[in-house]
């Protein structure tokens, strides 16, 4: 039997993706913008981390992802890339950067690779599988986001479920272009589970999960509602530990150390 992935201390890459899904064996993705966090979820076996465009409401304190540049994702992909050896990177194309043209796109998407990313991912259906061809052409490796696009939150009238009813079709449409324009796996956010499965019997590559259902062949979240990094969390999240508060226990507690002088004890520091 043929072993699934790469072979020890090889990355994972866009072919072990293609090869994962065949096999039928769930694809693992999680969100990383520094290299610090990048390193715990590559040591962890994660298959690939997505420098998301959350970036800019998780670390930067935005509303909403229209603000990041792509000088803020060249920055947060190299540093992930850096605080990676085996996950496959996929660096996100933010709003504005691949839009109005074929070589706008593929340029953002250069710049991109050149910080270390392994993919791309961008945004929209059959209005960007002109864009999306053109950076494949490139030689580049392209991951679709379909469902509910935060980029276009405000067309979309908010955070708001797509793809239900009569709209599951256009979906589907939606994902068949971008497949026959060359990507090799596609985001499917806030979508019916019902939707997603239906989509999954066309697809001949994998959706990729977040709020879609079981049906998806993998599953992605944003590491800070994973990890439980504030009160609030998405609804199609589950937090798999409380990090949040364990840290603020420990900020706490240096703190009142300080305070109360027990910190530096004498082990921490040099008499001369």
């Amino acid at each position: 039997m043929t072993e699934l992935g790469p072979k020890p201390g090889r990355p994972f890459r866009a072919q072990h993706v293609a090869q994962y899904f065949q096999a039928g064996r769930p694809l693992t993705m999680l969100t990383a913008y520094d290299a610090m966090t990048a390193r715990i979820i590559d040591a962890a076996g994660v298959d690939m981390i997505l420098v998301g465009d959350s970036y800019g409401t998780t670390m930067l304190g935005m509303d909403s992802t229209v603000g990041v540049t792509l000088d803020d994702m060249v920055r947060a992909t190299g540093a992930v890339t850096r605080g990676t050896k085996r996950a496959l990177v996929v660096g996100d194309l933010p709003f504005g950067t691949y839009e109005s043209s074929r070589a706008q796109a593929v340029d953002s998407a250069v710049a991109l690779v050149r910080a270390g990313a392994a993919a791309v991912k961008l945004e929209g259906g059959r209005r960007m599988a002109a864009q999306v061809k053109a950076i494949v052409d490139a030689g580049i490796n392209v991951m679709g986001h379909l469902g509910f696009t935060p980029q276009s939150e405000n067309q979309l009238g908010g955070k708001r479920m797509q793809g239900r009813g009569d709209a599951a079709h256009e979906i589907l449409e939606d994902a068949l272009a971008l497949q026959e324009a060359g990507a090799f796996a596609i985001v499917f956010e806030m979508v019916p589970a019902s939707t997603t499965a239906m989509a999954a019997k066309k697809l001949n590559i994998p959706i990729i999960g977040i709020g879609a259902g079981p049906a998806a062949a993998g599953q992605v979240l944003v590491w800070c509602d994973m990890a439980g990094m504030q009160d609030w969390k998405p609804s199609f999240a589950h937090q798999f530990g409380n990090v949040g508060a364990e840290l603020s226990r420990a900020v706490l507690a240096y703190r009142d150390a300080v305070v109360n002088g027990t910190f530096p004890a004498t082990e921490n520091f040099h008499q001369d």
